[in-house]
């Protein structure tokens, strides 16, 4: 991408990385702008809810002082912040909860590590819900984020803070974290990219709540980035892409180029209707849209059969409800428990898939992952005829706030209105996990704007492993229809 003369808060981040680089301005010069600029709209706004502007500083200094030929890349000095829940030495991480608040992190997680080593002036930490458990961000440590595009809506969970500094243009770059959508969704409520990285190519360990420790047993829970420009995922991806320690000796990551380089090559699979699942009329409008382009480009269209893909998409859901209980419900109350038990007695199928996640013997664990097995086997199939799959990634543009009560226990307890009409709030978890099962890299792109006058896009689905052609298909589509927008007023 050419690097233009003069860069601002709303330039890629792949461009003010180049700009550092050719000393078209200097990392003190442009931590100074993001730093006034967060000065100015974050205490509306409550998105970095952790600063360390001193540290920033001096980072900022140093790689000033340094040659150009000697310093790190390829940040060079970029300011950025990340997700609460990441692990940084002598920054307060709580993952949201209330007795955690004070604790100072000892380490550096491996995407802070990395990111650092390559230049990174870290300004601050993005606020979460608690226990990153929730599409909006509203933490009791914290307080609530609101959304840039409207304050009276969330910007999404758990990765809220992330996506709302970010819109606002107080960041180039943020890091979050995704198992129910927590990368895609908030990047889809405030009109951003966001990816979620193929399971293993990023490590999953360095948060809290989460492992301390490399190789974590935790499934489907992912690190990735969030992003204005759909190129920038891919420099952070190259940047926190790795093997985790002791993996290193025998393999490193190689994730191939794009399938394709122009939309009229691409082969796009469109998801077919959940006839359980609502999706409002402005995510019905984006797929048409998106269609439509990729018609109008000279894609090839392929039509998904949900209920082949899944081996029955209710079925796979409550698989991937089953094992995301699993590892989010443990440390439920039992009165919690008995809370979500008495609020799903009329939808019997998932309650007993909510109680299998608390209930089941070990062994039990086992037959879950193999048929997280037989989804990637189904993926792998699909993936042979076409290059990725389009779907929805939320189920309406972003909603009202709503008052956060008990960790998990919300998800079972609110509704959501879609044109009108309530639905269960658990159900803005069923498009995520088309993904998330079977640890699918997927990327949420921009496609406008609502008729409420909110961001609203949609998924692209890509083949395990091969990341850049999910985000090269965003790419390409943000040249077709547009990418992000700045909100009124920033």
């Amino acid at each position: 991408m050419k690097t233009t003369a003069t860069v601002d808060a709303w330039s890629s981040a792949l461009d003010l990385s180049k700009a550092l680089e050719h000393r078209q301005i200097s990392a003190t010069e442009l931590l100074q702008m993001y730093r006034d600029r967060i000065e100015y709209f974050n205490p509306v706004l409550n998105a970095i809810v952790v600063e360390c502007f001193d540290r920033a500083e001096a980072r900022a200094r140093e790689i000033d002082s340094v040659a150009p030929d000697k310093r790190p890349a390829p940040l060079y000095g970029l300011p950025m912040t990340v997700k609460e829940s990441l692990e940084v030495t002598g920054l307060q991480t709580t993952g949201g909860v209330v007795s955690a608040r004070g604790r100072i992190s000892e380490f550096d997680s491996p995407h802070v590590q990395a990111l650092t080593s390559a230049g990174m002036s870290l300004m601050g930490k993005t606020n979460i819900p608690s226990e990153c458990a929730d599409w909006q961000s509203n933490s009791p440590v914290y307080g609530r984020t609101n959304n840039p595009w409207n304050l009276d809506r969330s910007p999404g969970g758990s990765s809220g803070g992330s996506a709302a500094a970010l819109a606002a243009g107080l960041t180039p770059l943020e890091i979050g974290t995704d198992i129910g959508g927590s990368v895609r969704v908030p990047a889809n409520y405030c009109g951003l990219y966001g990816l979620r990285p193929s399971e293993t190519a990023v490590p999953r360990w360095g948060d809290s709540p989460g492992s301390s420790l490399p190789n974590p047993s935790v499934a489907m829970s992912v690190c990735g980035p969030l992003a204005r420009h759909a190129e920038d995922l891919e420099l952070a991806l190259d940047i926190i892409g790795m093997p985790d320690p002791g993996e290193d000796a025998g393999w490193h990551l190689n994730i191939r180029p794009a399938r394709r380089e122009t939309l009229r090559d691409f082969r796009v699979g469109f998801l077919g209707e959940l006839d359980w699942v609502p999706l409002s009329n402005d995510v019905q409008r984006a797929i048409e849209h998106v269609r439509f382009t990729l018609e109008r480009a000279g894609a090839t269209i392929v039509e998904v059969d949900p209920e082949a893909l899944f081996a029955g998409s209710w079925r796979h859901h409550l698989d991937y409800t089953r094992m995301l209980m699993a590892i989010m419900g443990p440390d439920l109350s039992a009165d919690d428990r008995e809370f979500i038990n008495e609020r799903l007695t009329d939808r019997p199928e998932l309650w007993s898939a909510v109680n299998e996640a608390f209930e089941s013997p070990p062994y039990a664990v086992f037959g879950w992952f193999a048929r997280r097995e037989q989804q990637r086997e189904r993926y792998r199939s699909l993936f042979q005829d076409i290059d990725l799959l389009v779907a929805p990634i939320s189920l309406r543009t972003a909603f009202p706030h709503k008052p956060e009560q008990r960790v998990l226990v919300d998800l079972y307890d609110r509704t959501i209105e879609i044109d009108g009409v309530e639905h269960p709030y658990d159900l803005n978890v069923v498009y995520p996990g088309t993904a998330t099962f079977a640890g699918q890299p997927a990327v949420a792109f921009p496609t406008g704007l609502g008729e409420d006058g909110m961001p609203v896009g949609l998924q692209a689905i890509g083949p395990y492993l091969e990341d850049r052609t999910p985000i090269r298909f965003a790419e390409l589509m943000a040249q077709e229809i547009g990418g992000f927008t700045p909100p009124p007023g920033y």
